[in-house]
């Protein structure tokens, strides 16, 4: 063996020690957040959350993730934090309007034949999407009738739905959606602009329950005709999305919709036979069985 493969060598044993010594860090540190606070993450795909938590540690000034399993385990607010950055919101009001458009044309007439309609928001971020269906519904006729839950186990993203303010600056883009979406109204008639805010109008939020829920380790606690949980199982590893899969399906009335993201799908998972697509672009299924 010449000295540059013994180099070679001891570089990739170098190399396969710091992976080991990572991953039992991620470990030690995901399984320590679950039996402390009762988050799990423990089966979230591992190149999303290894990235968010080195991320995270530089925010908190500690140079290992070691350093950082310290942090959160002995201060709450540290904790509370890094939920913060696993969870980061991506949203915004009708966004994929084609996907709206085509809500209103083909399920919001299923919809009418209902004498009460709960849709659940699954992961519902800072609550975008869910006002986007409170003034879907509204224009509908609908929202009289109408329960919408909104979830999240972000607990500064719920408030921040639960106050329904948003920055000024993103409403352009969003009167931009709800016009593609079909909206039949003028968008600012949603909103009242102050400074670089706007906030929507109460009435949007008086048929709308929000709740910390965590799909993870939390049940179905109702029966719902729509469940909306889109761009959050992209996250999850195959074993997590399967067991989400059964608790929506558990949560589901019969014929139920349920609505996923773009780059999500009921495909590979233990429930693909129970539904039928109403719309395979957009991802819209009924439940079946």
């Amino acid at each position: 063996m010449t000295s540059k493969d013994m180099a070679d060598n001891a570089a990739n044993e170098v190399k396969s020690n710091d992976n080991e010594r990572e991953m039992i860090e991620i470990e030690l540190l995901l399984e320590g957040i679950h039996r402390l606070y009762g988050y799990d993450f423990r089966n979230y795909a591992l190149p999303s959350i290894k990235r968010r938590i080195y991320y995270h540690a530089q925010s908190e000034n500690v140079s290992t993730i070691s350093g950082l399993q310290e942090k959160v385990l002995h201060d709450r607010s540290a904790f509370d934090r890094l939920v913060q950055s696993l969870s980061i919101p991506v949203t915004e009001m009708f966004r994929d309007p084609e996907l709206f458009l085509n809500f209103r044309r083909k399920i919001i007439p299923i919809l009418r034949t209902y004498p009460y309609i709960r849709i659940w928001h699954a992961g519902c971020s800072t609550g975008e999407e869910v006002y986007s269906m409170a003034i879907l519904l509204h224009e509908e006729g609908l929202y009289d009738k109408a329960r919408i839950y909104a979830t999240d186990m972000n607990n500064l993203s719920l408030q921040q739905a639960k106050e329904g303010v948003y920055g000024i600056d993103r409403m352009k883009l969003y009167t931009k959606n709800y016009l593609e979406s079909g909206g039949t109204q003028s968008f600012s008639e949603y909103y009242t602009a102050k400074y670089d805010s706007v906030m929507f109008h109460p009435f949007l939020r008086k048929n709308i329950i929000f709740a910390e829920h965590n799909l993870a380790t939390d049940r179905s606690f109702n029966e719902f005709n729509v469940i909306f949980c889109r761009n959050v199982m992209i996250y999850f590893n195959d074993e997590l999305r399967n067991h989400v899969h059964g608790l929506f399906y558990d949560s589901l009335s019969h014929f139920g919709v349920l609505v996923l993201g773009a780059k999500e799908s009921i495909h590979f998972t233990d429930y693909s036979d129970s539904y039928e697509p109403l719309d395979r672009v957009e991802k819209i299924y009924r439940k079946i069985k």
